[in-house]
């Protein structure tokens, strides 16, 4: 564990040599009435439910505190760039980055000033719906290629504030579809049709595709999960360096001996 935070260290001290500090501080936007879906559908899922998936953020115990310690950091550098676009990617698979970005959904989610999209944009292993024991229908992809309108595809899963955009069937032309005029027109609308809306997506994995350095360029920021005593020094740093033209908001470190942990870029 370590020698991982120490090459977290040295990304972070390299990047806060190479790029300027940006502050320009907005507030809060603020969500005061009741959201009523009419066309997204609902699902209603119980507590229990979600955490047989290790889905905790909705909870009251100490795991829900670690996502809520997370949103806090994340949602403060963000609003520092009037940003609300955020990726989460990994090195590589199985370093929990889907879990991450669910958990961190629902715990912004439950932050009373934003509504938030969580959109699942790993084509190539669409896992999203899975956490809230959901099949759709129709995913992204339908929307890509055969026209199917976003509202059949939103659902809510029971937890207010919060729609997901759920993936479906695995796609081989990936950062082709992320890249193109109809996915960067579809990400604008959702990054601006309404103010108080964070919007939260789960790309691939860095090393294994170009997915992310493909669609980058429409975020925000990148967040980056890495997991202790599994991620290689040696991915993490390849994966910082592709990453080096992006705002990296931060790595969180997963299953650490102390919990997770939270290491913030400046």
């Amino acid at each position: 564990m370590e020698r991982l935070k120490q090459a977290l260290d040295k990304a972070r001290e390299e990047r806060d040599m190479a790029r300027p500090r940006v502050e320009r501080p907005a507030p809060a936007p603020s969500v005061t009435e009741k959201i009523v879906y009419t066309q997204t559908r609902q699902l209603d899922l119980s507590e229990k439910a979600l955490r047989d998936r290790r889905v905790v953020a909705a909870g009251k115990d100490g795991a829900a505190d670690a996502f809520r310690l997370l949103r806090t950091q994340v949602l403060r550098r963000m609003r520092a760039r009037n940003a609300n676009a955020l990726a989460i990617t990994s090195p590589s698979s199985g370093d929990g980055k889907t879990l991450t970005a669910v958990n961190l959904a629902i715990s912004i989610a439950k932050e009373v000033n934003h509504t938030i999209l969580l959109g699942d944009l790993d084509l190539r292993r669409p896992d999203v719906h899975n956490y809230f024991s959901y099949q759709p229908t129709f995913g992204i992809s339908d929307y890509l290629l055969s026209d199917t309108p976003i509202t059949e595809i939103l659902f809510n899963p029971g937890i207010e504030r919060l729609v997901v955009l759920p993936g479906r069937q695995p796609l081989s032309n990936s950062s082709e579809l992320l890249s193109s005029p109809r996915m960067v027109q579809l990400v604008e609308d959702m990054k601006k049709r309404y103010p108080s809306r964070f919007v939260l997506f789960d790309l691939p994995p860095v090393l294994s595709a170009d997915d992310v350095l493909a669609f980058s360029p429409y975020v925000d920021a990148v967040l980056l999960i890495v997991q202790d005593a599994k991620t290689r020094r040696d991915d993490l740093q390849r994966a910082v360096e592709l990453l080096r033209d992006t705002y990296l908001i931060g790595t969180v470190l997963n299953q650490s001996q102390t919990g997770t942990e939270l290491h913030t870029y400046h």
